[in-house]
């Protein structure tokens, strides 16, 4: 593979020739890696490859390897190629996104090169952020969301996150929280019955944000769960990635009044023949429906997990309340 690796990635960009810099991370449950590859002899410097191997299934750091996780895993990266293929291009300078410069699928393997984002001004990772990236971040959600409100999911995931329950069957059957466990269908059923569909990124954490240097501006990757959906999911998951229960109840608010005006504002700018009120109005009420549907997820895939705190649990009381009356 190894030859017929460099020979793509030379025809892809140009080069003379190509050499591995590093390995960026392993992909999750073995299934191949993201690697930085060096260029000689074309004009841009390195490109990213990420290099899936299906063959095998993988051993998963939490023990959930079956038949069931491996499909997913293998769909997941159908709809990454489908995404980088068929729909990339339609985000601009306010959602960025790597450029895509050649898909590959030769067996089990499949190669996707990418443009190297550090090189191309997004070089910071964060772990922690302040309040310049929490808004880098909801900009993005933002017009992402605005991008493609209305939108089918063609060839992606007909509803959106790697935690939806029709994809986690497993992690339901786990849940011990059993008016949760009742609640979950409901639940999914109200995010599913917003008119305001768009597509969600479907992992917009922390982790999948690419930085500039002063922190206000952002590029996002790793499409795997990208698909239908309304976009107060992607919110609601990507505050609880990067902050703690005291952060959450104290800014809900604040970051939810930024989103909707970044969210109208795209809406404005890109022309789109929606009512920005109503959409606010309607995904603003299904916020506590999207933080319950990951904390779902959470308490039948991880019980132990640092995110399964206090407000995760007054919200889900709440919602499975409403739902009750």
């Amino acid at each position: 593979m190894n030859n017929d690796l460099r020979d793509i990635i030379n025809q892809a960009t140009g080069a003379d020739s190509c050499y591995q810099i590093d390995v960026i991370q392993s992909l999750w449950s073995g299934y191949g890696a993201i690697v930085r590859y060096g260029l000689r002899g074309c004009a841009i410097d390195s490109v990213i490859v990420k290099h899936v191997d299906l063959s095998g299934q993988g051993s998963h750091p939490r023990g959930w390897n079956t038949d069931l996780s491996h499909r997913r895993k293998m769909q997941s990266y159908q709809v990454e190629t489908a995404w980088y293929r068929y729909w990339s291009k339609r985000c601009d300078s306010t959602c960025r996104v790597p450029v895509c410069l050649a898909i590959e699928t030769m067996g089990d393997e499949v190669l996707i090169v990418l443009e190297d984002l550090d090189a191309s001004g997004f070089p910071q990772r964060k772990s922690q952020v302040g309040e310049a990236e929490l808004r880098a971040c909801l900009s993005w959600l933002a017009n992402f969301h605005a991008a493609f409100i209305g939108e089918n999911p063609e060839d992606l995931w007909p509803t959106g996150t790697y935690w939806h329950l029709q994809t986690r069957p497993d992690e339901w059957r786990a849940l011990d929280d059993f008016a949760l466990k009742n609640a979950a269908m409901s639940i999914d059923q109200r995010l599913r019955d917003s008119p305001y569909q768009t597509f969600v990124h479907g992992d917009a954490k922390l982790a999948n944000f690419c930085f500039s240097r002063d922190g206000k501006t952002v590029a996002a990757v790793d499409f795997q769960y990208v698909g239908g959906g309304c976009g107060i999911k992607d919110v609601a998951y990507f505050i609880g990635s990067c902050l703690d229960e005291e952060a959450c109840q104290h800014q809900e608010s604040s970051l939810l009044d930024f989103y909707f005006q970044a969210l109208k504002l795209a809406l404005k700018t890109r022309h789109k023949a929606v009512d920005a009120e109503a959409v606010e109005q309607d995904w603003r009420a299904l916020y506590p429906f999207a933080w319950t549907d990951f904390h779902r997820f959470l308490k039948g895939w991880s019980p132990g997990h640092w995110k399964i705190h206090g407000y995760s649990e007054r919200l889900a009381r709440e919602v499975i309340d409403r739902l009750n009356d």
